[in-house]
C-alpha cells in the first residue's frame, strides 16, 4: 500500500515542501527498510529511531519490506525534521492511521525512541511554507508551537508524543490548534542590560554621530585612546534604535530559527546586538559550513554588528564585509547550490588610534614610530573604510565631566527622536520595495530623493574636491546629509546639513 506525506526542507530561509512517499510490501520474504531521495548521516538513521517509536507508541510495525522515497529525489535532506512525517507515512501504508486524515496536512518534528516528538530547528520557516503553498494544518513538536503559531491563517497542532498525534487523527482525543499570543511591541519592556546614554559622561559630539547613525542605518567607526567610553556607547546603541515592526522581527525570527537560537521565545522583538569576538573565523562572521547557516552578519539583520578593536580582526575575515555592507545581503556558494541571507545590519566599529593606543592622547605619550602607526592604521583597508558613513573621534573623558552630577540625555529621549526621523523615511519610501532607512538608498533613488539647496550644493562640490571624495563617499555624504535633515524636520538638505555630513568623513593621517 502506498501512502504520501508532506513534509519540508529549509534552503537558506526559504522552505521547500518535501513529499514523503512510502510503500509497505507485505509480501516480501525478508525484511527490509529502504530510504532514498539524498538523505544524509541523520535522516538515515530516522529508520531506527521511527521503528522504535512505533514500537513504544504501542502501534505496530509489521517486520516486512518498507521503500521510503523523499521527493523531490534531487533535493539534498540533512533535518531529522523527517522523523515524524516518514512514521506517519509507515502508520497510514500500514492501515493504522486514515489516508484521508493526511490531505493538507504537514508533519514536522524528529521522533525520540519512546514516541515523543522532540523540538527541530528551522520550524518558522517550514510552517511559512506550509501556509503559503495552502496546506490547512501543520504538526509540530509541542515545544515549538509558539514558535509555528506566529504564522497565522493555518493550523498548528502541538504534539506530544507519536501515540498521542494517531488518538487526534482518529478523533478519539482531539488536540486543539495553537495560538501564540504576541504581546503588543508598545508594551515590550526594554533590555534592563542596555546602557542608557544619560550614564555615559561627556561625548556629546560622538552620541550626536550615534544618533544620525541610528536614524539613517548608517555605519559608524570610533576611533581614541584606551578607556574613552567606545565600547560602552557601542553597547547602548540598540536602545535609541526604532522598535522593530512585526515584518522586520517575523524576518529576523526566521533567521533565529534556523540557527536554532530561539532558546523556546517565540517572536523576537528587540533588536539583536552581536559582539564576536576578533579571533572568529571567515565561516563564522559571514556564514558558511557544509550545509550553509548564517554568520554574525545575518544574526546582526536589523540589528547592530560591534566589532571592538577591528583591526585585530584578520584582514581577510573583514574584507568579505564589502559586498554585504552595499547589498545588504550575504551569498554563500557551495558545490551543490548556493543560499542567500539577510545582513541589513548597522555595523559599529571601534579602534585604538595606534598599537600602544596613545597616538594623539594630549596626556599620555604614544611610544609607536611613525611606521609602526601607519602599518597598524593601514590594516583596514580604503574600499572598506570608504563604506562607513561615519568616522568619530573619541577624546578622553575630562575629570570634571566624568564627576559631574548632572545627568545627559537618556536613550528614551534620543530615540524618540530617531523614532521621528525614521517614520518621515518611512513615508518618503511608501512606494519603495525593500528601503526602510536612508542608507538603503541606490543611486538613482539618491538623486531622486536627496534634494539640496543650491548653497549646500556648492559646498558639497567643493568639498569634494578638496576632500578628494570618491564617487561612493560622494553618494554617502548626499544619504548622510539626508538623514540629518530628517532628524531637523526639514524635506531639503540645507548647507548645514551637508557641513556636518562632511565632518564626518575620514581625515589624512598626519605622522
Amino acid at each position: 500500500m502506498l501512502a504520501m506525506v508532506r513534509a519540508c526542507a529549509v534552503i537558506g530561509l526559504e522552505g521547500c515542501i518535501v513529499e514523503v512517499q512510502v510503500d509497505f510490501n507485505p509480501r516480501a520474504q525478508l525484511p527490509s527498510f529502504s530510504l532514498v531521495g539524498l538523505p544524509d548521516s541523520a535522516v538515515r538513521e530516522s529508520r531506527e529511531r521511527v521503528r522504535a517509536a512505533i514500537k513504544n507508541s504501542g502501534l505496530q510495525f509489521p517486520n516486512k519490506g518498507y521503500v521510503v522515497n523523499l521527493f523531490p529525489a534531487d533535493l539534498p535532506k540533512h533535518s531529522t525534521a523527517y522523523d515524524l512525517s516518514i512514521a506517519t507515512g509507515i502508520l497510514a501504508a500500514t492501515d493504522q492511521l486514515p489516508l484521508e486524515r493526511l490531505e493538507g496536512a504537514m508533519f514536522l518534528g524528529e521522533l525520540s525512541l519512546d514516541g515523543s516528538v522532540r523540538h527541530i530547528k528551522g520550524i518558522l520557516p517550514m510552517v511559512y511554507t506550509a501556509q503559503q503553498a495552502g496546506y490547512q494544518t501543520v504538526y509540530v513538536p509541542a515545544e515549538d508551537a509558539d514558535e509555528a503559531g506566529l504564522i497565522e491563517g493555518i493550523d498548528v497542532i502541538p504534539v506530544n508524543t507519536l501515540g498521542e498525534m494517531v488518538e487526534h487523527l482518529y478523533g478519539l482525543k482531539r488536540i486543539p490548534p495553537h495560538q501564540t499570543p504576541i504581546q503588543p511591541f508598545d508594551a515590550m519592556p526594554r533590555d534592563d542590560n542596555l546602557t542608557d546614554f544619560a550614564d555615559i559622561k561627556g561625548q556629546q559630539h560622538v552620541k550626536r554621530a550615534l544618533e544620525i547613525a541610528a536614524a539613517g542605518g548608517h555605519n559608524v567607526i570610533m576611533t581614541g585612546v584606551p578607556g574613552t567610553g567606545k565600547s560602552l556607547m557601542a553597547r547602548a546603541m540598540p536602545g535609541i534604535l526604532p522598535r522593530l515592526s512585526m515584518d522586520e522581527a517575523l524576518e529576523v525570527t526566521r533567521i533565529y530559527s534556523i540557527a536554532d537560537l530561539l532558546g523556546g521565545r517565540g517572536l523576537v522583538q528587540q533588536r539583536s546586538f552581536r559582539a564576536p569576538h576578533h579571533t572568529i573565523s571567515q565561516a563564522g562572521l559571514v556564514g558558511g559550513g557544509t550545509i550553509p547557516k548564517p554568520g554574525e552578519i545575518s544574526l546582526a539583520h536589523r540589528g547592530v554588528l560591534f566589532l571592538d578593536e577591528i583591526v585585530e580582526y584578520p584582514t581577510k575575515v573583514l574584507e568579505v564585509l564589502r559586498q554585504p555592507i552595499e547589498d545588504k545581503v550575504v551569498t554563500i556558494g557551495r558545490a551543490k547550490g548556493s543560499v542567500s541571507f539577510p545582513a541589513n545590519f548597522l555595523l559599529v566599529a571601534a579602534r585604538n588610534p595606534c598599537p600602544c593606543g596613545n597616538y594623539g592622547d594630549p596626556v599620555q605619550t604614544c611610544t609607536c614610530s611613525p611606521n609602526m602607526i601607519q602599518r597598524y592604521q593601514s590594516r583596514l583597508s580604503g574600499p572598506l573604510l570608504d563604506r562607513i558613513d561615519i568616522h568619530i573621534d573619541v577624546p578622553r573623558v575630562e575629570y570634571d565631566k566624568l564627576m559631574s552630577d548632572e545627568r545627559a540625555e537618556t536613550s528614551a529621549d534620543i530615540r524618540a527622536r530617531v523614532e521621528s526621523a525614521r517614520v518621515r523615511q518611512a513615508e518618503r519610501f511608501a512606494d519603495m520595495v525593500g528601503l526602510y532607512t536612508n542608507s538603503d538608498m541606490n543611486v538613482g533613488q539618491i538623486q531622486t530623493l536627496c534634494q539640496l539647496r543650491p548653497e549646500a550644493q556648492q559646498l558639497l562640490e567643493l568639498s569634494t574636491r578638496r576632500m578628494q571624495l570618491s564617487a561612493r563617499s560622494y553618494h554617502r555624504v548626499l544619504k548622510l546629509s539626508r538623514t540629518i535633515a530628517d532628524l531637523n524636520d526639514s524635506d531639503h538638505i540645507e548647507v548645514h546639513h551637508v557641513a556636518e555630513a562632511v565632518q564626518y568623513r575620514p581625515k589624512q593621517a598626519e605622522f
